[in-house]
């Protein structure tokens, strides 16, 4: 599933460097972020960068709510630092890879001529981008990135699948929903933004 174009056509900057301009693009510039920076086969920086935001996720959660940190030998600090290895080596890219598969169903099932499946995986890690931030402690804060982040699939699936926004919508809101409603918890800061505002 993860292969390393050497010299792709339209990617991305490989490197610390291009993480941080893919991130700060991607909020910024959507449509023009996911026209011009996914390319077929290249999921590897796609990867990297699901990882990268997928940690800070997480570190903003450990550092903030220490009751979130795994029990593992050695006390809070190594636990702490196991379970980042833990969502850097597996639970991120499998994430990533579930999230992308359950599109691509969707997609081979509701849009006639689409991309390939490197495509939907790096919209994927990409529209992530806003949950950087998700792990701090503000609901609404998250809320808020969940949605974005929701909202950049969407985008990303209109751009590089070449259907309407509708369209990307209807295909794009499972994924959404699980990715961004269950994975960075969007659903329970909903909930908490709607019983502040009275509403529940």
């Amino acid at each position: 599933m993860t292969t390393w174009v050497e010299n792709p056509e339209g990617g991305r900057e490989r490197g610390p460097r291009g993480v941080a301009r893919a991130w700060v693009e991607v909020l910024v510039r959507p449509r023009r972020f996911f026209k011009n920076g996914v390319a077929p086969g290249d999921q590897a920086p796609g990867l990297v960068f699901a990882v990268v935001v997928a940690v800070a996720y997480t570190t903003g959660l450990f550092a903030f709510a220490p009751g979130r940190i795994p029990a593992f030998a050695g006390g809070p600090a190594v636990s702490a630092l196991l379970g980042l290895a833990l969502v850097a080596l597996l639970l991120a890219p499998a994430v990533l890879h579930l999230t992308a598969a359950i599109q691509t169903v969707l997609l081979l099932v509701g849009v006639r001529d689409r991309g390939g499946i490197s495509q939907t995986v790096q919209v994927v890690a990409y529209a992530t981008a806003p949950c950087a931030l998700a792990g701090l402690p503000s609901p609404e804060l998250r809320f808020v990135c969940t949605a974005y982040g929701a909202t950049l699939l969407v985008v990303g699936l209109s751009e590089v699948h070449g259907v309407s926004t509708r369209r990307a919508l209807a295909v794009g809101a499972l994924p959404a929903a699980f990715l961004f409603g269950y994975v960075f918890e969007g659903w329970a800061a909903f909930e908490h933004v709607l019983r502040l505002a009275g509403l529940i």
